[in-house]
């Protein structure tokens, strides 16, 4: 693998988890491989490794977009991926607010159902 594969893991696992990538890894067939090679080298191991914005940053950003374009599906994980980044609920909170003026009401709201859940479920307090 390339190193910039190599410091794409680096960096995923640091914010998803271990047990998330190794789910991810198991997954993995021969016809989307070539696309995990793709998101772990070029979102990874290139955006997120970047070194002038910290991952609590790119958290933020990144769960803002996800909620502003309506990608929920991946809410959940990046709201587990918190636990990592250190972006904190109120922040978290405050990016919603963001999305609610910048992108509709509606994927906001959406996205706060989802991050409520999913902080439950980790036994955080929003």
């Amino acid at each position: 693998m390339s190193e910039r594969f190599e410091t794409g893991m680096a960096t995923r696992r640091a914010v998803l988890g271990d047990a998330h990538v190794d789910r991810a890894e198991a997954a993995t067939t021969p016809f989307d491989a070539p696309f995990q090679d793709f998101i772990t080298e070029g979102a990874w191991g290139s955006v997120w490794s970047r070194p002038d914005l910290s991952r609590r940053d790119r958290s933020l950003i990144t769960l803002a977009l996800l909620a502003a374009l309506g990608n929920h599906e991946e809410v959940a994980m990046h709201v587990r991926a918190t636990a990592n980044t250190g972006a904190t609920p109120a922040e978290v909170r405050e990016v919603m607010l963001h999305v609610a003026v910048y992108a509709g009401v509606p994927r906001a709201n959406h996205a706060l159902k989802i991050i409520k859940e999913t902080y439950e479920q980790m036994g955080v307090e929003p």
